[in-house]
């Protein structure tokens, strides 16, 4: 991304102060930390004068939410697998809970399976290891795969994606077969459907047993909403039309026009001032009054109001919601970039600098 910047004579006496800053901290420019970097590609702006918190003082690291979590996640790198597992069935009815502690097990045992064979091994009657096991393979899969576009993705990639997905698909029907009411493993059909291409029927037959099961499940709706996006197997308009019915069935689901509209940009900007998402933002705005930023779901919400707030040119609104969001740069939007902290401060500095005076703290 820097280095990228070379190639822009502009940013020519950027780069040469960048490299500079390098070399006195003996490191090569592209491991600068991203608060470094922004200091000198982004505006100078006084955030102290809108309430926000300094440049340097923003972090993509998440705060703890689940500590038992954190605990086990430490057991597993340390070898042990026993809490895991019993973390893991003690989740059981609490569905969110349930898909964000799989889910970072899964991540865990895609880098290195060990404690999720031992696990196995000693355990192996126990049906909520299939939960796990299943999920990993899509994470596996993905890591696999990579975050490129197709055309930037070999052959040998997408080989390797589609025969894990493929592995995936068995483990994920093995598990909903002994947790029969557990939707965690209709979550993960429903994610890896995306990859091995099922089609519209195939993919409602997956969400109506989903939504049998939990029809609030949070994940669930941010998974489907990509497979109805253009770049998936839907279109800008499938896509809204989910988001709007979700987001009309409950409140929690307020963003998700938002998130249909951010994935449409690419190829129709105009859906920002669409008036269903419009209306959409004030009813999300509404539920975030009196929300903070205590959850991930909260902030990744308030990430996209943002976005909208600085596409529909509502700048003193988006200064507003920065201020509630404070330091926290570790969710979405800005984690799907490659240095979200600059993401962040990059688009605050945009909202700081159309605001008004009256968006500023003490006028």
């Amino acid at each position: 991304m820097v280095l990228s910047l070379l190639f822009k004579p502009r940013e020519a006496l950027t780069i040469f102060r960048l490299m500079r800053e390098a070399n006195r901290r003996g490191v090569p420019v592209d491991e600068l930390p991203p608060e470094v970097v922004a200091s000198f590609l982004l505006p100078k702006t006084r955030p102290d004068r809108f309430g926000l918190v300094p440049d340097t003082e923003v972090t993509a690291e998440p705060p703890v939410e689940d500590p038992a979590l954190e605990a086990v996640k430490a057991d597993i790198r340390a070898g042990h697998w026993e809490n895991a597992a019993d973390l893991t069935a003690s989740t059981y009815g609490q569905w969110d809970r349930r898909q964000r502690v799989t889910w970072a097990l899964a991540d865990l045992a895609a880098n290195d399976d060990t404690w999720l064979n031992a696990w196995h091994s000693a355990r192996p009657a126990d049906p909520h290891w299939s939960v796990v096991h299943a999920l990993a393979l899509v994470s596996l899969a993905w890591d696999i795969r990579g975050s490129s576009l197709a055309t930037d993705t070999t052959r040998s990639q997408l080989d390797g994606f589609h025969r894990v997905l493929t592995e995936a698909r068995t483990a994920a029907r093995a598990a909903a077969a002994v947790l029969p009411d557990d939707p965690t493993p209709w979550n993960t059909l429903i994610t890896l459907a995306r990859g091995l291409g099922a089609d519209h029927d195939e993919f409602r037959t997956l969400w109506a047993e989903l939504v049998a099961r939990d029809p609030l499940h949070h994940n669930g709706h941010l998974q489907a909403l990509q497979y109805w996006c253009a770049k998936w197997h839907g279109s800008n308009e499938m896509a809204l039309g989910f988001a709007l019915e979700a987001a009309a069935a409950s409140a929690r689901f307020a963003g998700l026009p938002l998130r249909a509209a951010q994935e449409a940009e690419d190829t129709d900007s105009s859906l920002w001032m669409a008036p269903e998402v419009v209306e959409a933002l004030e009813g999300l705005l509404h539920r975030l009054a009196d929300e903070g930023a205590d959850t991930v779901a909260v902030r990744e919400d308030r990430g996209y109001a943002i976005l909208a707030l600085l596409r529909m040119r509502r700048f003193d609104e988006a200064v507003a919601q920065f201020r509630v969001l404070g330091v926290h740069a570790d969710a979405a939007p800005w984690n799907y970039f490659e240095l979200p902290v600059i993401t962040f401060l990059s688009m605050r500095g945009d909202a700081m600098k159309g605001a008004s005076r009256a968006a500023r703290v003490g006028w």
